[in-house]
């Protein structure tokens, strides 16, 4: 029995042995699949709701969609040029169990609109167009058939048309910027005053071109606000509109804002049980100055930038590193994905943001893995076969598949006769993380339950199974949902939570007989609001960079 034992524990010695040398990677990959040819609508506008259903929409004022409107409803629309008695939806709920829609019903023009989640999962989206620009309007996630859209009169103090809304720690959102506002505000709306001056968006309009609509807004580790607009940012307090620091623009000068559109991420934040958290920004792609008016005056459509730029923004001396992408691209999508890669998708690599001024279909995704040497981060995807030019999206689901939809240059419908059509199609990304090779390698968080609840400062015990090998340590990461429109999504943030222990629950017999094996990590949650504001967050539990299936979880 005793020489039994030896040999057993020895075997066990060698698989640890290999267990330790054993490394996941992936070769170039993912899946594109085709889940709805129509929709209905082109969806300009997206966002996850903590029941796993995703709200769409595009506008109002330019004809009749694809979708009818419930039980035979119609709405009269004066300011549509088409058909001012509409009785179709521009707004949908997408199902993401079911791959199902059903219309929503929204009373006013949300074109080029801005949202965010609030702390108890109802989403809160502002402004749009000409009716739309002063109206706030939210939507409460049910899961029955009978939620839908509310409309908020006067809801904004200013008309908000191209803005950018980012929520706060308090769980208020704030407003910013929008086509001739130079200025933010709050939502729901404060005392006196409300309306606050912001220079440095009248600083970074270009005359003719803009340059500085729909900025990139992402919350500092300090509490300020990080704002970039057109090729250059600045850190400031929002509580007493003081700008705390003057970031440098971009080598080059070129725009990297609407029309001249890029994208950018805060990359994942790490070590946050440290008294001073880094912080890093990636903006990638737009286009050179000058390429929305030779678009839009000339029929010239200047090659697109082919650049990411990267900058710590909480360095004494921040300064951007800049790095070649495989290819050009305006109008993509960035999409940080569970495992902390971040996720190039959509647009041309030709012309600018705006109707009818994109060429060049990009169809191949790259995905950049931030943890690499500088020059070894890009790795390049599998296409997919349908242009998403402008007007598209992409969001992550809690599965970690993408979801991918839109693409209209038009101003209104249009199928037939032109270089793109309006695409009502959705598809989803399978990261090569999906694919069946790596099965082994996926956990399966089994506590908590999705729909927990979480407070900040406290460790957390996440129990998992897998049924392959654990090359340690594992990561929990968290995801707050992103409202995604014109290829920027809004209130994007990944966590990495620290990670206090690990241990093994289950027996080391029942692995050696095909079961699965059983852990339990310990991890400390955030903090403070200001490094994760309250609200709804996908957990994922990640091994071997492949991530389990995430699970909601509230933060407060």
């Amino acid at each position: 029995m005793a020489a039994r034992a030896t040999t057993f524990y020895a075997l066990l010695q060698v698989s640890l042995q290999l267990l330790l040398t054993c490394h996941v990677t992936f070769a170039a990959g993912g899946k594109w699949d085709l889940l709805l040819s129509n929709v209905g609508i082109s969806a300009m506008h997206m966002q996850l709701l903590p029941n796993d259903r995703v709200v769409m929409f595009d506008r109002t004022n330019f004809g009749p969609s694809n979708i009818s409107l419930p039980n035979g409803n119609c709405r009269n629309n004066p300011q549509d040029a088409v058909s001012k008695i509409d009785c179709t939806a521009h707004s949908i709920e997408y199902k993401v169990e079911s791959n199902t829609i059903r219309p929503l019903t929204v009373q006013s023009n949300t074109w080029c609109s801005s949202g965010s989640l609030r702390p108890d999962g109802v989403l809160v989206q502002t402004g749009g167009d000409r009716d739309g620009e002063l109206k706030a309007r939210t939507f409460t996630p049910c899961s029955d058939e009978e939620c839908d859209w509310v409309e908020i009169n006067n809801g904004l103090a200013r008309r908000r048309w191209y803005s950018s809304n980012h929520i706060l720690p308090d769980g208020k959102q704030i407003i910013i910027g929008g086509q001739r506002q130079f200025n933010y505000e709050f939502f729901p709306k404060t005392t006196s005053p409300n309306v606050i001056d912001l220079p440095f968006l009248a600083e970074t309009n270009d005359r003719g071109e803009e340059n500085n609509l729909y900025p990139y807004v992402f919350l500092n580790t300090d509490g300020n606000l990080f704002i970039f607009a057109n090729n250059r940012a600045i850190l400031l307090d929002y509580v007493n509109n003081k700008v705390v620091k003057t970031y440098p623009a971009i080598p080059g000068g070129d725009p990297r804002s609407y029309p001249s559109t890029g994208s950018a991420v805060l990359l994942p934040l790490k070590n946050l049980e440290a008294d001073k958290i880094d912080a890093e920004v990636l903006v990638c792609g737009g286009a050179p100055k000058g390429s929305f008016i030779l678009a839009f005056r000339k029929r010239t459509f200047v090659k697109a930038l082919d650049t990411c730029a990267r900058i710590k923004i909480n360095d004494e001396d921040p300064q951007w590193t800049v790095e070649k992408m495989p290819r050009a691209r305006v109008m993509g999508d960035m999409t940080l994905l569970p495992n902390g890669d971040v996720l190039l998708i959509n647009g041309g690599s030709a012309g600018s943001a705006a109707w009818e001024l994109g060429r060049e279909p990009v169809f191949v995704p790259d995905l950049y893995h931030p943890e690499n040497p500088v020059n070894s981060r890009f790795e390049s995807l599998n296409p997919n076969t349908i242009p998403r030019m402008y007007h598209s999206t992409a969001i992550l689901l809690r599965d970690g598949r993408v979801l991918v939809g839109g693409s209209n240059p038009h101003g209104f419908y249009n199928f037939t006769g032109v270089l793109f059509p309006t695409e009502l199609s959705l598809e989803a990304f399978s990261p090569a993380y999906l694919e069946p090779e790596f099965a082994k390698f996926r956990p399966k968080i089994t506590s908590p339950k999705s729909q927990s609840t979480i407070t900040y400062g406290t460790n957390l015990k996440v129990k998992f199974k897998v049924s392959g090998k654990i090359k340690g340590p594992v990561k929990v990461t968290m995801v707050f949902p992103s409202f995604t429109t014109h290829s920027f999504s809004m209130n994007q943030r990944l966590l990495v939570l620290d990670n206090v222990k690990v241990k093994r629950t289950s027996s080391v017999f029942g692995a050696l007989f095909g079961k699965s094996k059983h852990y339990e990590v310990q991890v400390r949650t955030p903090r403070s609001a200001i490094i994760a504001p309250p609200g709804y967050y996908m957990m994922f539990l990640v091994n071997e960079n492949v991530p389990s299936e995430g699970i909601w979880v509230r933060l407060q």
